[in-house]
């Protein structure tokens, strides 16, 4: 009996219990149902961020998302992986890709694009020139440097547009081009002329004028090369012995021979068989007219001649030599 009498209050306290227990649960859902209508009727209710002056916030990527990942062909496992699994391996195992904000630097309009318009307007600048633009204006700055050995300062000429190794040890490193343009003596500058009128519309005619002129300026550079490497050699060899009047470090260079000769050795290189006039009288193939200038300007060397430098002569026809190989392979 009291077994029965206990077992009725325990069956009428756990329905007590569970009965107190729904009604808070259903107490709390209401509750928080009230609570989310008044936010919500609260948030209606609230000035917008125009009303208050206050502007959106501009994204840092354009399409308002942080990140946007483009799947291409991605396994549906990729995406269980993705919320399952480690996010860094679901995204190596699929082909996946993200679209991020553009980099100032890649922008060719930023920061990279600065010198790619600077090299786009050179390039133009070089379509634009013709064969005749090139020879004519390498002749006429030829001609503008021969008027100004007749008016300008002797020293600052000496300086600023003849080839030593004083000039080069003193740091005037654009000598190596400017000696190029550069004639004191009427003689010397007509033919020089002559032979880039003739061989250099034939070149330009070939291979087009930006060609020309880097041919043109890439012989004066190999000139200025071998003049300075022969002096360096001659005034090495003549320490202490008198054997040159002038010392070949202070002896200066100049003329447009090197760059002449590379521009014309190379359309004897690239035309053999043609015929060329020796002197403008004796007509012989270009063959043997390269032939013998090239010897001759070895034989100067050997000579010891002080008035034509055959090494500046030689330094055009290397510079020759290593573009007509390069032509044959099709490097340019």
């Amino acid at each position: 009996m009291q077994r029965l009498v206990s077992l009725k209050l325990a069956s009428s306290l756990s329905r007590k219990l569970s009965g107190a227990a729904a009604a808070a649960a259903a107490a709390a859902t209401s509750s928080s149902l009230r609570h989310s209508r008044l936010c919500a009727s609260s948030a209606v209710a609230g000035p917008s961020r125009a009303e208050l002056g206050v502007s959106s916030p501009r994204p840092f990527f354009p399409d308002n998302s942080s990140w946007r990942l483009l799947a291409r062909n991605a396994p549906a496992s990729a995406y269980s992986n993705a919320l399952l699994g480690s996010p860094l391996k679901s995204l190596a195992n699929s082909r996946a890709g993200f679209f991020r904000a553009p980099s100032p630097f890649n922008s060719r309009s930023g920061f990279g694009g600065g010198f790619d318009s600077y090299r786009r307007g050179w390039k133009s600048w070089f379509r634009r020139l013709t064969v005749d633009n090139v020879v004519l204006g390498l002749i006429i700055t030829n001609v503008a440097v021969f008027m100004l050995w007749q008016i300008a300062d002797r020293s600052f000429m000496m300086k600023n547009f003849t080839i030593s190794l004083d000039n080069f040890k003193s740091g005037r490193l654009h000598t190596l081009i400017t000696s190029a343009f550069s004639h004191m003596t009427m003689e010397h500058l007509i033919y020089n002329m002559i032979g880039l009128y003739f061989f250099g519309y034939n070149i330009g005619r070939n291979f087009g004028p930006e060609f020309l002129l880097k041919l043109y300026l890439a012989g004066a550079f190999g000139g200025s090369i071998f003049y300075l490497v022969h002096h360096a050699f001659m005034h090495s060899q003549s320490k202490g012995q008198g054997m040159f009047s002038i010392d070949p470090s202070r002896t200066p260079g100049l003329g447009a021979s090197g760059a002449v000769n590379a521009i014309m050795l190379l359309d004897i290189f690239l035309f053999p068989k043609a015929t060329l006039y020796f002197d403008f009288i004796i007509p012989i193939p270009a063959i043997l007219l390269g032939i013998f200038l090239v010897g001759k300007d070895v034989l100067r060397i050997i000579q010891g001649d002080s008035e034509i430098s055959g090494s500046a002569h030689l330094g055009g026809a290397a510079v020759a030599a290593l573009t007509w190989a390069r032509l044959r392979k099709g490097r340019f």
